[in-house]
């Protein structure tokens, strides 16, 4: 009865791939776009050449954005910590943190990294 079932089982899998694999191939649209087709890079054409000169603020903006990004899955877990840890231990090690976070702020606000009015 059990190899039955199996059987069935392998059977039926091996006919569901096969039409799922004729119903990809046969719904594949034959028209294609050079504008679907290409990449999108951050509005850039990829078809120009490579090197051509961008926005030094773009870049600075987007590393900023990377680290308070990696900032806030640093920070979101504190939360369940907080419930097991030791209140003291929790609060030094939160505030040392948060300074950090603050003395970096403060260091690109002060070296203009911040400033869109250039």
């Amino acid at each position: 009865m059990i190899t039955i079932m199996i059987f069935l089982f392998i059977l039926l899998s091996i006919i569901m791939l096969i039409l799922i694999t004729i119903l990809n191939l046969s719904s594949k649209k034959t028209f294609y776009d050079r504008e679907k087709n290409s990449p999108f890079e951050c509005g850039f054409d990829p078809k120009n050449l490579a090197r051509l000169p961008f926005s030094l603020q773009f870049f600075l903006i987007a590393v900023i954005f990377v680290i308070f990004d990696v900032e806030l899955t640093l920070l979101l877990p504190t939360i369940l910590i907080m419930k097991i840890s030791n209140i003291l231990n929790f609060s030094l090690t939160l505030n040392l943190f948060i300074l950090i976070l603050l003395l970096g702020l403060f260091h690109e606000q002060n070296q203009g990294s911040i400033n869109w009015a250039k």
